[in-house]
Formats: C-alpha cells, structure tokens, sequence
C-alpha cells in the first residue's frame, strides 16, 4: 500500500489525538486505509477521492461485509474529509444513491450480542476461584453485568472512581463514554457487595490508583491494565468452564443487553432502563430488547411498558 495514506492518516489523527477517543482514532485510520488498499488494487488514485470512486468501493463491499461495517467505513471517510479538509465525496448523490441500494440489498439489521443475563452470570461467578486471575474475572464479570457498560468504558474505571454517596449507597463515576466524549461523567450506583469486592482487589494488588482491572500473566504476574480486547477472550473461556459452549459466544456488549433484559422481565419501565444503560433514544434501547422478547415488535413493547407498574430499577446487587 502508498505510503502516502499512512502518512497522511498519521499527520491527520495526531492533530485529533485528545479530541477523541483511542478508539475513535484508530477505527477511523483502519477504516480511511482499507478504502486507499481497495483504491490502489483498482488503480485508482487515493486523492481526491471521487464519488464514482466512493460508490464503485461500497458495491464491492456488499459481497463480504455487513451493511453495518460498510456505514462505518463511509461514516469514517466523511470524518476524513472534514478534519483533513478534503472535499467530501459522501454528501454527493451517486455515493448517497450507492447508500441506498447497499441497504436495499443488505438491510439494515446488525447482529445483537447474546444477552449476559442473571441466571449466566451466576454460573459464570461459579468458575472464578480465589487465585488472581479468577478475583479479577469476577470483578470484569459484576462490573460489567451491574454498570451496562461498553467494553473500552469497564476498562476505563479506576480504583479511585469508587464513591459513597450521601444516601450512603456506592457508586462508580465513569469519567468519559462513547456518548459523553468532553467528559461530563455520569455517576452509576452499585452494589454493597461490588464495592467490597473492588476494596478486596484494591488491598490485595495493594493499589489506590489507576484502572481496577489488571492483565495477569501466565505466571500470575500483574502486568497493568486490562485492555478491551481482552474481554471476549476471558468471557469466551469463562464460558467454555462454565459448560455453557452450546450458546452462542458471549461478547463485551452481553452485559449491556443481558442486564437489561433482566429488567424489562422485572417490569422496569423502559425510561429506567434507558437511564441505567446510557441510551439517549428509545429506538436504540428497544433494538436490544426486542429480538430477545418472543413475540413483541418495538411499537407494542413500548405501549407494553408504558402500561407497566413503576417498579424502582435494579442496581444489578446480589
């Protein structure tokens, strides 16, 4: 491939680093160097990227990916363009028109991650031991299934990010997420029994600061933070233990969709479950609950829980 995309791209999210996420960034140079190897395999030249061009890439897409990475990649162009102040070739009818037909084609459905929900998590706990490695899949496992947290955001809490509240309730303060990127932050109560076991791993690692979850090595070494790429691996062999391998493989976003089902069954009214998981529209939230509810499309779920009782949200405590 050019060096000339690597180069660009480098320069480009360097003058963008603190403005977003890590996560951001990187998906967004993975996703501007797959269309320039796709460009220079056609040759095509990588500047300025035409419409036509733009439109011929997302057709050939749709014969290996899912609508849902074809819009990321042009969702990550677009943001190419802007910051590298390029024309930009995603507002013009041909690409838009391509847009229209990749989805007519492909559909629009993305695939729901297998919800984590109470029962599973048990069985899960039951396969963590006292060794260090297994405290701190415990501490992965009621961090995610109580929070409802992405992936990079159950990484991101740190020790000191444990609070008590007046109330005298705990609670963890995330200080940044994939919808609050300027770092308004967001308290999230939790459990007694979590606090305690955050306090436990803290003595134990005899730490105060920095991220709770740790990488341990294969000798039992602790060896800093836990990285979110590391969650399904650990979810997938936890799984595996648990003899749970006939369902479909557990992934960092189970927690979220598995907590949240486990309300909807307790009667939590929609808009406490929206509070708890950090979803702005009730279409997103409806997303994750309606393939898992037999029988209910998104329009009579939401009449189901408007007429629900008001029950309080569960704060996921054991």
């Amino acid at each position: 491939m050019s060096k000339e995309a690597e180069r660009f791209v480098d320069a480009l999210l360097v003058k963008l680093e603190g403005a977003f996420s890590p996560a951001t960034l990187k998906s967004n140079r993975s996703n501007f160097l797959h269309y320039a190897r796709w460009a220079e395999s056609n040759a095509l030249p990588l500047f300025p990227i035409q419409p036509a061009h733009l439109a011929s890439y997302i057709e050939a897409m749709q014969s290996g990916y899912r609508s849902a990475t074809i819009h990321s990649r042009i969702t990550s162009l677009r943001a190419i363009c802007f910051y590298g102040k390029l024309d930009d070739p995603t507002k013009s009818a041909e690409v838009k028109l391509a847009l229209r037909r990749m989805y007519r084609r492909l559909g629009r459905h993305q695939k729901q991650a297998y919800p984590l929900t109470r029962d599973i998590l048990e069985q899960l706990l039951n396969r963590c031991n006292a060794s260090l490695v297994g405290r701190r899949n415990e501490l992965l496992l009621r961090i995610g299934y109580e929070t409802m947290r992405r992936s990079s955001e159950i990484c991101s809490f740190r020790f000191d990010d444990l609070i008590k509240l007046p109330d005298g309730r705990h609670a963890l303060l995330l200080r940044f997420s994939k919808t609050d990127q300027e770092g308004e932050g967001r308290i999230i109560s939790i459990s007694d029994l979590l606090a305690r076991r955050i306090d436990r791993w803290s003595r134990r690692l005899a730490l105060k600061q920095g991220p709770i979850l740790r990488a341990i090595s294969k000798d039992k070494r602790e060896l800093g933070p836990l990285k979110s790429g590391a969650i399904n691996p650990i979810l997938c062999d936890l799984q595996h233990r648990a003899k749970l391998s006939h369902l479909p493989k557990l992934t960092g976003h189970s927690f979220r969709v598995g907590a949240a089902l486990d309300m909807l069954r307790s009667g939590v009214p929609l808009e406490k479950i929206m509070l708890r998981g950090g979803w702005r529209k009730r279409s997103t939230a409806l997303r994750y609950l309606k393939a898992w509810v037999d029988d209910v499309n998104p329009a009579s779920l939401e009449v189901q829980l408007a007429l629900q009782h008001q029950t309080p949200p569960q704060r996921g405590e054991k």
